[in-house]
């Protein structure tokens, strides 16, 4: 098949400052979109395309990087094929996190455990899995736990992310009356104002150190 050319279909326009696709091959079908791709299922195939937007190609290279050192770790997608502004990897059918909240699907403490697993096994190969958030965490339809998104895998600065993650599971989740199912809009209000602290935190920190 030619990725590079399906990948070339891929128009991209901005209306309003924000990305939108203007036009994709038929084979395509849009599955989701992030801060600096488009992901699209290959019709007919088990596999996806994510096409970067053209300020984010430098990403590309460095996602399909990571997918190269961590291919034998099964909780991520194989990756098949790479460009200047794609990658091609497993679909993976199932939920994210975020979307087991908002439909009210149970994630048992289990899950956690298995994500813990995946990440500590990442960390062996020399990388450190960063912003890993709800959206990027599948439950596939056998129950198994996928990661995708790895483009911020090789940084250096310490993410507190996933282990906040976790303290919000046990200390709220995970009480017995704790609302299972929650609104996309809580959640991305939640999510916002989580960044916010994050930045305003950084900032500080940055300031102390300069005065120090």
């Amino acid at each position: 098949m030619d990725y590079k050319n399906l990948a070339k279909s891929v128009v991209i326009r901005y209306v309003n400052n924000k990305p939108v696709v203007a036009a994709y091959a038929q084979s395509l079908k849009p599955v989701g979109a992030g801060r600096s791709a488009f992901v699209f299922k290959i019709e007919n195939t088990n596999k996806a395309i994510k096409v970067y937007l053209p300020e984010f190609w430098h990403i590309a290279k460095e996602e399909a990087c990571i997918y190269d050192v961590i291919q034998q770790i099964n909780y991520y997608p194989e990756i098949y094929e790479s460009g200047p502004n794609y990658i091609v990897i497993d679909y993976i059918e199932g939920h994210t996190f975020f979307e087991c909240l908002t439909l009210g699907i149970p994630i048992e403490e289990e899950k956690l455990i298995e994500v813990d697993h995946a990440l500590s096994v990442t960390k062996k190969c020399g990388l450190n899995p960063s912003d890993i958030h709800l959206r990027n965490i599948l439950i596939t339809p056998d129950g198994e736990i996928k990661l995708i998104d790895v483009a911020r895998f090789r940084q250096i600065k310490k993410c507190n992310q996933w282990e906040d993650l976790k303290s919000a599971y046990y200390r709220y989740y995970n009480r017995p009356f704790f609302p299972k199912k929650l609104p996309a809009f809580l959640l991305n209000i939640i999510a916002l104002c989580y960044k916010n602290f994050n930045r305003k935190q950084s900032k500080r920190f940055s300031k102390n150190e300069i005065n120090f």
